[in-house]
């Protein structure tokens, strides 16, 4: 049985709920662990009572450096300093857990992860990486990191060097600037495949992997999971997509379906007495600020706003 982590806060229970809407359709046999950043989404999910998932209350669960370093940071760059705490946590939840998962609340898997999984076992290596593969044109690997924190596994044993290094380095810096060859939790990943060459391994096949920075490097029926980065939900019937370039094959094939899963996501907590918020503030204030790429990357176009609805 393969185990995820993925955390996220009340804000995008939306996103998560069609995360774990695409893993029943696409996954056989998997564990689910939230790691739920504010106590509003352990009671939600707690009540939902979703299957093949597992809670973790973050509030029970922040050790002393983190509470440390809590107050320095932004929401978005505590939730980037939690992330490698993620893995961790479920370790310590579950000691029979041999690896997990790392993925983002806004991946969405349209096919099995199997491949994934069996490239990484072939190799031999005890952590696993993926490229952003970004398109030429859209190219922030200098800035943001040539490695994505999107999809990434540990194994319990000889993943945990790497895993305990970065999150030191975390606790150290993680903010959502540009600073001595920093970004984030991210650029940190850039040296892993040199650093720890025996240990990492860099996921082949890139086309697996779609994000909107490479949708128009990749077709859609290549990938297997689609990252749904800077999907912002407005209000219960709008969201804005974000300002990259999407193929109109992509709408049709992975946005359709995945705009259904926010829908559902909508109802259901609309039946669960939760309220929808915008996530805008959040685009405005996040470890991702649209307004600062367009000012620096000028060949984006506008954000592209569409009904979930009929998108």
């Amino acid at each position: 049985m393969e185990h995820y982590v993925t955390l996220f806060d009340s804000l995008f229970l939306p996103q998560g709920l069609a995360l774990h809407a695409s893993m029943q359709r696409h996954l056989s046999q998997y564990t689910l662990w939230v790691l739920c950043i504010d106590d509003q989404t352990h009671e939600v999910l707690s009540h939902l009572n979703l299957p093949n998932v597992r809670l973790l209350q973050l509030s029970q669960l922040e050790t002393d450096e983190l509470l440390k370093v809590k107050s320095e940071r932004s929401k978005g760059e505590y939730c980037w300093t939690i992330t490698p705490f993620a893995p961790r946590f479920v370790f310590e939840a579950d000691s029979s857990v041999q690896r997990v998962t790392y993925v983002d609340a806004d991946l969405w898997f349209y096919k099995s992860p199997q491949p994934i999984f069996d490239e990484f076992e072939n190799s031999r290596k005890q952590v696993l990486i993926t490229d952003h593969a970004y398109a030429a044109e859209y190219d922030q690997s200098a800035a943001s990191g040539k490695f994505c924190v999107q999809f990434m596994t540990f194994t319990r044993d000889g993943g945990e060097k790497v895993r305990k290094w970065w999150e030191e380095r975390c606790i150290e810096w993680c903010h959502n600037r540009f600073e001595d060859g920093k970004f984030g939790d991210q650029k940190y990943l850039d040296v892993w495949p040199t650093k720890f060459q025996d240990s990492v391994h860099i996921l082949s096949k890139f086309q697996w992997t779609l994000a909107p920075w490479n949708a128009i490097r990749f077709t859609a029926e290549q990938g297997i999971f689609f990252h749904f980065h800077g999907f912002r939900i407005i209000n219960s019937e709008t969201a804005d997509i974000g300002p990259y370039p999407i193929p109109r094959s992509y709408k049709k094939l992975i946005y359709q379906p995945y705009t259904k899963d926010i829908n559902d996501a909508i109802t259901l907590l609309a039946k669960n007495n939760y309220k929808i918020k915008s996530q805008t503030n959040t685009v405005k204030n996040s470890m991702w600020s649209w307004a600062a790429i367009q000012k620096r990357y000028s060949y984006f176009r506008d954000s592209l706003r569409g009904k979930i609805i009929q998108f």
